[in-house]
């Protein structure tokens, strides 16, 4: 890993250096200043409650210790990993649209395939461990808190960190160690790996290639486990006796499920989805699609049907009631 990181430094060293001016230019969909200004205060609202949700999920874990299982350890990172996903992109978008410019910097836009890769890598793998977690939980209860284990459960988050960095890393250097000597109008409202190979003028994408078939191997094995673990869960919920079990196993795993659905889905069709020369409304819809809407709906997921996170909430609400009216 530190042979990569050394590597995309070095690459990252000797391309800005000559060109330090060098900027891409990233899509817009309104020539009028008014509907740039609206859509950007439009993305602003969906942001900041996207952005406070998530937020609102870690610090209600982090704070009530009746949440402090591994479940809703995951669960915690998951919401960290959206806040950071969106926070990458978004702002940026935001910032362009509401000062009426377009463009975003070199050493920006490897920083945003970096961490854009590096968190949907890590969030993949966090989905695989949060659908073990269900699969100890319902196929081997008894034997629950031993198998999930404190060390079980710090040992796959640093794992999802681990690998999310890697492909961060191969991506980004794979991506920009491609030349762009021709238009630099990046179709897409951030920098994007489909896109940027779109508008380089290397005919040779070896590097990437091999990091993509990587990247699409890793995928799979997580799908894969994913759902051998729901085939075991689907099993044994079946050969319950009471219906109450049936109910509380898939409540408990029906927020994970979508969530998964939703993000592979919408990475899938953002991924094989060919990259148009001139990008229009649609694909703007369909690149929302996958960036915004998966980290903006895992916290209404999660907590709409969860009572132990309505509770935690009206928990925090209490508390913090009582302190302003107690200092009053």
């Amino acid at each position: 890993m530190c042979v990569l990181i050394s590597l995309l430094s070095h690459r990252v060293e000797n391309m800005t250096k000559p060109s330090a001016g060098i900027e891409f230019f990233l899509m817009t969909f309104f020539d009028t200043r008014e509907l740039q200004v609206l859509h950007g205060f439009l993305f602003l609202l969906i942001y900041l409650v996207s952005f406070m949700g998530n937020l609102l999920i870690i610090v209600l874990i982090t704070l009530d210790k009746c949440l402090h299982t591994p479940m809703y350890f995951f669960l915690k990172n998951l919401s960290l990993f959206d806040a950071c996903l969106i926070s990458i992109t978004l702002p940026k978008f935001i910032l362009n649209s509401l000062s009426h410019r377009n463009s975003i910097s070199f050493s920006g836009c490897i920083l945003q395939v970096l961490f854009v890769i590096h968190f949907a890598g890590s969030e993949l793998f966090l989905l695989t461990a949060m659908s073990y977690d269900r699969y100890v939980a319902i196929c081997h209860p008894l034997r629950y808190d031993v198998i999930m284990s404190r060390r079980v459960c710090m040992s796959m988050t640093a794992a999802s960190w681990f690998l999310g960095s890697i492909f961060g890393i191969l991506y980004s250097y794979g991506t920009f160690s491609l030349s762009f000597c021709g238009s630099r109008k990046v179709p897409q409202f951030f920098c994007d790996v489909p896109c940027l190979l779109k508008i380089s003028c290397s005919k040779s994408h070896v590097t990437i290639s091999i990091s993509e078939a990587i990247g699409v191997l890793y995928a799979l094995s997580c799908l894969v486990s994913i759902g051998f673990s729901y085939i075991y869960i689907f099993n044994t919920v079946l050969r319950m006796p009471s219906q109450q079990g049936w109910s509380k196993a898939f409540s408990t795993c029906m927020p994970h499920l979508i969530v998964v659905t939703t993000f592979i889905v919408t990475g899938t069709i953002a991924y094989l989805k060919p990259v148009p020369d001139h990008p229009h409304l649609v694909d703007f819809l369909v690149s929302v699609f996958y960036s915004v809407l998966p980290p903006s709906l895992n916290p209404i997921i999660y907590s709409l049907r969860n009572k132990e996170i309505k509770a935690a909430v009206k928990k925090f609400l209490w508390k913090l009631s009582h302190n302003f009216y107690g200092e009053r």
